[in-house]
């Protein structure tokens, strides 16, 4: 669990003009200070709540809102009212996704912390991608069964990974978000919520626009750092769209003293696994979707903290609502279906991100002098808790990261030198083939372990929903032998 699961801030928007917009925004107060919660820093003539007369010390240092009031000419104080109004009449679902949409840009827009900035894809990145993505399709086919699944080869932005990646967020996110909204209707007794109509629905308007603009900045945050549309091992992108970002490629392999071009094909060698996977195992998507849900529905809401944050709410004061957020309101329930669910949701990470791991390796050894290396650097970097998984840590309380992605490995390595390619990719036909948590334990007992052949079962109940109902058929005689008896 994140130590701040749902604070929020929105970051100003990085200037057109580079270092001359700078040096303005510098001369009209617009420094560095504590986040805005509600996006004004980015207004002309807004100061940061850290600057000028709004700043620590001076007039309204306590109130942001008299901070951020006290440098807006008239022009810009009727547009943040605007905006404010925009906010507090958002009627959408549990997030304002509207909001992380901009607020993720405006993130992009900033650059990354290690300073390189957002591009747009030349021809020469698309082409390389194209080629790498290409090339990658031919060599994976000879480490698996599964046909390419990649009907495109894309190089994306970051600003265009945010625009492909939000619906799949979308889906992730929305029902914890939703759990909330219901928990702040459902904190006062049933006899005032009538009266408290027009508090409840400011609350989830501000609600929705907390969660799209910690969203907004977490997903932003991730567009810096991400190589691929499958980084997490969930398929963020359009379905058989293999996507890749040089920016952040080139960034990755800066210091791994890898040339780029091998760099750019192991990454294309995961990013084409990934798509082969998804494409072809079509029970997965959902199978690993509805284990984030799965989970998500044992995380309770601290209802004592959110019945004294209602109880004592200021609609003039609501950064009361983020300072609850930010302390932290969602824990996971400690009970054995919740635990049951956080072991369906690690293992199937475990054997995605592990098979994707052994085939890759398989593929990109005999021809890549840099395999071994790439393979270790990536493991670690899934490993050891990346961006990804801070992310979906501040999102749901929920950390992605594939804790025995070298158990699965391994499990998958030992299938294919007992079963073969065919036997091992066989496994994916149905989800109750595959490796358990405890068969992660025990690897060689599961690969000499007698499998049930669901493929054959499937034929079978097939051909029996094919033929006619023999009960009727039998009721059938059964009234004619009363005829004849009669």
């Amino acid at each position: 669990m994140s130590d701040t699961p749902f604070g929020f801030g929105l970051p100003p928007e990085e200037p057109d003009d580079g270092d001359e917009g700078k040096k303005k925004d510098q001369q009209s107060g617009g420094g560095q200070g504590p986040a805005n919660p509600f996006g004004f820093g980015g207004l002309p003539g807004a100061g940061g709540f850290g600057s000028g007369p709004g700043g620590p010390g001076g007039p309204g240092a306590d109130n942001p809102f008299a901070a951020m009031f006290g440098s807006l000419n008239p022009t810009d104080l009727g547009a943040a009212f605007q905006q404010l109004g925009q906010m507090l009449s958002y009627e959408g679902g549990p997030v304002n996704w509207d909001m992380a949409k901009q607020i993720a840009r405006q993130t992009v827009s900033q650059g990354s912390p290690d300073g390189t900035k957002d591009a747009s894809i030349g021809p020469a990145d698309r082409k390389g991608v194209e080629e790498a993505v290409r090339l990658a399709d031919l060599w994976l086919d000879d480490a698996t069964s599964l046909p390419s699944g990649a009907a495109s080869a894309v190089a994306w932005s970051r600003a265009e990974w945010v625009e492909a990646t939000l619906p799949a967020w979308k889906e992730l996110v929305d029902p914890v978000a939703e759990r909330v909204g219901t928990a702040m209707g459902d904190v006062l007794p049933e006899e005032m919520q009538a009266m408290a109509g027009p508090l409840i629905g400011m609350m989830r308007s501000m609600g929705g626009a907390m969660f799209g603009t910690q969203i907004g900045q977490a997903v932003g945050v991730l567009a810096g750092e991400v190589v691929g549309s499958s980084d997490i091992g969930l398929p963020l992108g359009p379905a058989g769209k293999a996507a890749l970002l040089p920016v952040n490629i080139e960034t990755f392999g800066k210091d791994l003293s890898v040339p780029q071009e091998e760099v750019r094909l192991y990454l294309a060698l995961r990013e084409a696994a990934h798509q082969r996977l998804f494409a072809h195992v079509p029970w997965l998507r959902s199978h690993l979707f509805g284990a984030v849900d799965g989970y998500a529905r044992g995380i309770k809401v601290d209802t004592a903290k959110l019945e004294d944050v209602v109880g004592q709410f200021d609609p003039q004061n609501p950064e009361q609502l983020q300072e609850a957020l930010q302390q932290g309101m969602f824990q996971p329930e400690d009970t054995p279906e919740q635990k049951a669910a956080l072991a369906r949701l690690e293992t199937a990470l475990a054997l995605v991100e592990g098979w994707v791991d052994a085939v890759v390796h398989a593929a990109a050894k005999p021809r890549l002098a840099s395999a071994d290396a790439l393979r270790e650097t990536l493991r670690r970097r899934r490993a050891s808790g990346g961006p990804a998984e801070q992310t979906f840590a501040t999102l749901i309380g929920l950390e992605l990261r594939p804790r025995r992605l070298r158990d699965a490995s391994r499990l998958w390595a030992s299938l294919t030198d007992a079963r073969g390619v065919d036997g091992r990719d066989a496994l994916w036909h149905h989800p109750d083939m595959l490796p358990t948590a405890t068969d992660l334990d025990d690897p060689d007992g599961f690969v000499h372990r007698e499998q049930i052949d669901f493929s054959e079962l499937d034929k079978m109940l097939g051909e029996a929903a094919d033929k006619p109902d023999l009960k009727k058929k039998d009721d059938g005689e059964d009234e004619n032998k009363g005829d004849d008896a009669g």
